[in-house]
């Protein structure tokens, strides 16, 4: 039996989101996991697959915490002699890709969205660097949207051969099965999430008092997720003390959220492709989002959901509004819309079908 190794920086994201693809891995490899232990390891050690714990400074540039992760990968390639790799985010893509490049183990790469690091010209000049000498020599490399597969293109990081473009990691429609409209006595707007500024945080609390202002309790907002940093703590308990948010924190299941809600909104400045959206509209809500690369995938504007322009607090407002002014029944319509959307183009099996043919294109001849 061949071996696999999944690198990742982040345990809690990879059992989220890539539980069936693991699961299927497992029919046919020894799966071995790389990562931080933050949560999930448990569960996957239950599962009967062997977890390396692996410190990975997520944010961080500092070049000696770097260079000490490549080591620590390096070492890793050298101990476990894994058939293929396979990494998920910008850290794992570039240092585990690196390495395996040196070591000549076939590996593969998932990039999740450019985040931060395409959006300052200096810093993404050295990452463009760093994952041109990363990827040359990857199988495949998974992308979320068409747009970041063509930034990459552009860059000259890799060329169309070496590319797969899927449906971000695709929604378990089981996992989210429809849940009927909600007779709610005022228009809940859901944001479900990291509470950070790229996630329009900004937009958000700004369009959200402007309604409050318009529509008075008749709205509200329910914040579910956790401080990125403490930047937003302050405004989000004047929000709550006004009555225009209510606070959840953090929640393992966000289904019942999602289920309560009339709308969900997610204001991003960038996304892979978001799986809030997806899950959103799995269950049979409607959202508004940005009009950007992994979130414009997931809505069809004016029918499943709406989009506003990023960073726009006005053209976020504008569509908060429509959404309070519609009838509940159009709202009810749009989000099965939405859940029509999921089963056609996003369902969780198709992806790790789509997914494995792409590693190991041999099993599916």
């Amino acid at each position: 039996m061949s071996k696999i190794l999944i690198i990742t920086n982040h345990s809690y994201m990879l059992y989220r989101f890539r539980l069936e693809l693991i699961r299927e891995l497992m029919q046919s490899h020894e799966v071995v996991l790389s990562m931080p232990f933050v949560g999930h390891e448990d569960d996957f050690k239950a599962l009967g697959i062997r977890c390396i714990e692996t410190d990975v400074d997520r944010r961080g540039i500092n070049p000696k915490t770097d260079l000490k992760l490549f080591r620590t990968y390096r070492r890793m390639l050298k101990a476990e002699q894994p058939d293929m790799v396979i990494t998920y985010s910008i850290k794992p893509n570039i240092y585990g890709g690196i390495a395996c490049r040196m070591t000549g183990i076939p590996y593969c790469a998932n990039v999740q969205g450019l985040g931060t690091a395409f959006q300052c010209k200096g810093l993404a000049q050295f990452v463009t660097i760093l994952y041109k000498l990363a990827l040359s020599k990857a199988k495949t490399v998974f992308f979320e949207n068409d747009a970041n597969a063509a930034e990459f293109r552009s860059r000259r990081i890799l060329s169309a051969e070496n590319e797969t473009i899927l449906p971000g990691a695709g929604i378990n429609l089981e996992s989210y099965p429809y849940v009927p409209y909600p007779e709610n006595d005022k228009v809940h707007f859901l944001y479900l999430g990291r509470i950070m500024r790229e996630k329009g945080m900004d937009e958000l609390f700004a369009a959200m008092q402007r309604l409050h202002k318009e529509y008075g309790s008749r709205v509200v907002l329910d914040l579910v997720g956790f401080y990125d940093d403490d930047f937003y703590k302050e405004q989000v308990e004047r929000l709550v003390a006004d009555g225009i948010a209510v606070f959840h924190g953090f929640q393992t299941d966000p289904t019942p959220y999602y289920a309560a809600a009339d709308c969900v909104v997610l204001p991003s400045y960038h996304e892979g492709m978001s799986n809030v959206l997806l899950e959103a509209a799995a269950i049979g809500r409607p959202v508004i989002t940005s009009d950007i690369p992994g979130c414009r995938e997931a809505v069809e504007d004016g029918k499943s959901g709406l989009l506003c322009k990023a960073q726009n607090p006005d053209s976020l407002y504008t569509q908060m509004c429509r959404i309070a002014e519609m009838p509940a029944a159009d709202r009810r319509d749009m989000g099965r819309a939405a859940r029509r959307k999921m089963e056609r183009e996003f369902d969780k099996k198709l992806v790790v079908e789509r997914t494995v043919c792409a590693i190991f294109p041999q099993q599916s001849k």
